[in-house]
């Protein structure tokens, strides 16, 4: 048997001994000749959208005293980490990316994965990130020291201190593979699309696809034609629109590089296209049956046979699960080689598969398109605030962060992509930056008043995060389908409910009175 995935987590939270706490030296130097410095000004967790970004605008502003700390080898996050055949973005390219750093290259309407890989690596050349960054350094245990009033950080390359902590790493960064019995005793090759096998040759194999969500969509259209057979099972379908995706024409790259400004207006163009969605998602969901419709003539255009056609089309309100792109996966599905499954998988055996009516189907390779662990991931359990509790013991009753920032009870610690900060509509970027202004002004008050800690106070937070949740319960994530959006207790910890601009106007400015100041320590006079 040959498999690769991430050992799964669960939502409740762990003892402190169950986070590694490998005794390692202050200093350690690995291959590429830089150690961990002893102490930093700003220690950031992850080389993804929101790492590199944190970390290029704090050099843009004068801040050089920082680390970043990757566990991998190369810069890139999820994109360098999803290679699956197809893998690419459901935002247009122009605005998925940097507002400082626009890209006139893309070639697509859509980028594909290589390209916007190659987009973050150009950033890290660009504004000179390399020297800041510490490769296979994985963050394993994160401890607030009160008395100190700083972070200690304990990493696979050793240990340092920092004063400001930012947890950049991602949410759709730990794959999440199904809890079905006897799939870990499975004697084929398995695998989750996020760790695709490359290796793996599937020409003439009996393939079988678990997962209707957006990676299966993209990949399953590009190995339909390699395998013998086919099998998708699936749970739930997915409301599908037509993706429309086109090449970028050549004296458009070349406006967009001679004139920028008429990038900006194209980008502009589609932001407030893709911001009018949110009318739909969060104050008029009866707007959303138009769309609705054009997913049901892009469905029935595409697909004629009656039976498949019902086993495709979704039962729930559009939007309350995410909304997928795509003009070649129905063409897919009516291929002689495909067999689409809706019936419940009872169990995983050596080399079959057994369904709840009690079909077995001999299968090679199973593919896992089952998403991540969004609202259970591992980090949260080895980051210690004051009060000595970690971030998953905090959250126990609940995930929130005041704009999806910051947390009472964990001072100068920030987290990008955090509680409620997820969008259904429009570019995860722009919410970045956004969070990344806010630091960046908590930063400069911290430095023009003198003051060593920031810590949310708990009433706010708990404030904020009762109206968040209030308003959820309005939108279409609250119409009753089950989703990744949603915790074990039915909480929705991820999305913001709202149109982007308000959430970058509530960013614009630290607003320190929201906060806990703690004054540096006065200086000890030399006698």
């Amino acid at each position: 048997m040959t498999r690769i995935f991430a050992s799964g987590s669960t939502s409740k939270p762990v003892a402190n001994d169950d986070c590694q706490r490998t005794a390692l030296p202050d200093f350690v130097s690995l291959s590429d000749g830089k150690a961990l410095p002893r102490h930093v000004r700003v220690a950031i967790v992850g080389t993804g959208f929101s790492g590199l970004g944190m970390a290029i605008q704090l050099k843009q502003h004068g801040y050089d005293d920082f680390i970043i700390l990757e566990q991998a080898s190369e810069v890139g996050g999820t994109w360098r980490d999803n290679t699956y055949p197809g893998c690419a973005c459901d935002i247009p390219s122009h605005l998925y990316s940097f507002s400082f750093a626009l890209n006139p290259e893309w070639s697509r309407k859509y980028s594909p994965q290589e390209e916007i890989w190659a987009y973050l690596r150009r950033c890290t050349e660009r504004f000179a990130i390399e020297p800041h960054i510490r490769w296979n350094c994985t963050l394993l245990q994160a401890r607030w020291n009160e008395e100190e009033q700083q972070w200690h950080l304990t990493t696979t390359r050793g240990q340092l201190t920092a004063a400001v902590l930012i947890l950049g790493q991602g949410p759709l960064s730990e794959p999440s593979l199904p809890a079905i019995p006897g799939i870990e005793e499975f004697q084929g090759t398995l695998f989750h699309s996020a760790q695709w096998r490359h290796d793996y040759d599937l020409v003439g194999k009996r393939v079988a696809v678990i997962g209707t969500g957006a990676s299966a969509v993209q990949f399953l259209p590009q190995i339909q034609p390699k395998v013998a057979h086919l099998t998708l099972f699936q749970r739930t379908p997915a409301w599908i629109l037509p993706r429309l995706d086109q090449p970028v024409p050549a004296w458009r790259q070349r406006l967009f590089r001679l004139l920028p400004i008429t990038q900006r207006l194209a980008r502009a163009r589609i932001y407030l296209r893709q911001e009018l969605l949110a009318l739909g998602f969060v104050y008029k969901t009866d707007l959303l049956k138009n769309a609705e419709r054009l997913a049901k003539r892009h469905l029935y255009s595409q697909i004629q046979d009656p039976v498949l056609r019902e086993k495709l089309t979704p039962h729930y309100a559009m939007g309350c699960k995410r909304i997928v792109l795509s003009d070649d996966f129905y063409p897919a599905l009516i291929q002689p080689n495909v067999e689409v499954v809706t019936e419940r998988i009872r169990e995983v055996r050596d080399h079959h598969i057994l369904t709840e009516d009690g079909r077995e189907r001999e299968v090679d390779a199973i593919i896992c398109g089952t998403g991540f662990h969004v609202t259970d991931t591992q980090i949260p359990r080895c980051v210690y605030g004051r009060t000595g509790f970690s971030l998953a013991e905090t959250w126990q009753g609940g995930i929130s962060a005041y704009l999806g920032t910051t947390v009472a009870g964990f001072p100068n610690l920030f987290l990008l992509i955090g509680p409620n900060t997820g969008l259904g509509h429009n570019s995860m970027v722009y919410m970045i930056e956004s969070q990344v202004a806010y630091i960046l002004d908590c930063l400069r008050v911290m430095d023009r008043r003198h003051v060593q800690a920031v810590e949310v106070r708990s009433e706010i937070q708990e404030a904020f995060n009762r109206s968040i949740q209030e308003r959820l319960q309005r939108t279409v994530w609250a119409s009753g389908c089950a989703s990744w959006y949603l915790d074990a207790r039915g909480c929705n910890p991820t999305i913001w409910p709202g149109f982007t601009f308000t959430f970058r106007r509530k960013t614009r400015h630290f607003d320190a009175s929201s906060y806990n100041l703690v004054p540096a320590a006065a200086p000890v006079a030399s006698s």
